[in-house]
């Protein structure tokens, strides 16, 4: 008995287990990409001008080197447990303490979150911040 194939019968490729295959890969490939995002947006802030209004509250001075002060005594520990502590010394005795944030233009983004988030911890509602009226 011999189990050869006969030879009249022609030869094909089979492309279904190939199709599969690709398949497969290009679902793996799809699920693993990353995609990149464009993060530096070139943007023009707009300008306005309005009245300014005298706030009277507790001001909080930030320089860019990250240096805090609360209505001029300088925060030697600059983190938000000190900043909320003397912020709420800073707000007793008044009915709706308010905050006056003056930043420095170079003063990083982060230290100006820190003073929101103190002035949140001491249950202080109303934040502004000061700006310098343009030419």
């Amino acid at each position: 008995m011999r189990f050869r194939k006969s030879d009249d019968e022609p030869l094909e490729i089979n492309l279904i287990p190939l199709i599969d295959v690709l398949l497969v890969m290009l679902i793996f490939l799809a699920a693993t990409t990353t995609f990149m995002r464009q993060q530096a947006l070139k943007i023009t802030l707009p300008q306005a001008s309005a009245e300014t209004v005298a706030i009277q509250g507790i001001e909080i001075s930030i320089h860019e080197s990250g240096r805090f002060a609360i209505n001029g005594v300088l925060i030697n520990n600059p983190d938000v447990a000190s900043l909320t502590l003397a912020l709420r010394q800073a707000a007793q005795g008044q009915t709706e303490p308010s905050v006056l944030i003056r930043a420095s233009g170079n003063a990083a983004h982060q230290l100006v979150i820190t003073a929101m988030q103190a002035a949140r911890q001491a249950a202080i509602a109303k934040v502004h911040f000061a700006t310098q009226a343009s030419d």
